[in-house]
């Protein structure tokens, strides 16, 4: 986003409790045109954060059961799982990057999450310990003067 020296950034922050998931799984792929060592065939031990939020908890005290949470997550993972990723049908015309299986896991994760009541986040990939991706939906950044980018 290009700014002036005139405009000044407002990121709205309203209260918001988040509860991150973490779990990990190992598989193989390949990127296709990308060039590099990355076009042959390779595996990673992938971690991976979904991340949830709402303003408020429920009446229990909590903002969503932990317990479900992981289990919609497994239930996506068990399928990557020791597999090669190029094989299955997430990645039907996509490269399996890193980008995509973030991508893949937050629209998959969405509609459980929204059903409870809470709000998807976002979803970081990581496929080393010093590499990670991030993928979230509808993030704004307020300009002054109210225009949205």
């Amino acid at each position: 986003m290009k700014q002036s020296s005139n405009d000044n950034l407002v990121l709205r922050a309203n209260k918001m409790y988040e509860v991150t998931i973490i779990k990990s799984f190992s598989a193989a792929h390949l990127l296709a045109e990308i060039g590099g060592k990355c076009e042959e065939l390779h595996g990673h031990n992938f971690k991976v954060e979904v991340t949830l939020g709402a303003p408020d908890l429920n009446s229990e005290g909590i903002l969503i059961d932990f317990r479900l949470v992981k289990k919609w997550l497994k239930d996506i993972l068990d399928q990557m799982d020791h597999q090669h990723l190029n094989d299955l049908p997430f990645f039907k015309g996509k490269n399996p990057s890193s980008e995509n299986i973030a991508c893949i896991l937050y629209k998959e994760m969405q509609d459980k999450v929204t059903e409870s009541g809470v709000k998807m986040l976002h979803v970081k990939v990581w496929e080393s310990d010093t590499a990670a991706v991030t993928y979230r939906e509808d993030t704004r950044i307020e300009v002054k003067g109210g225009e949205l980018r």
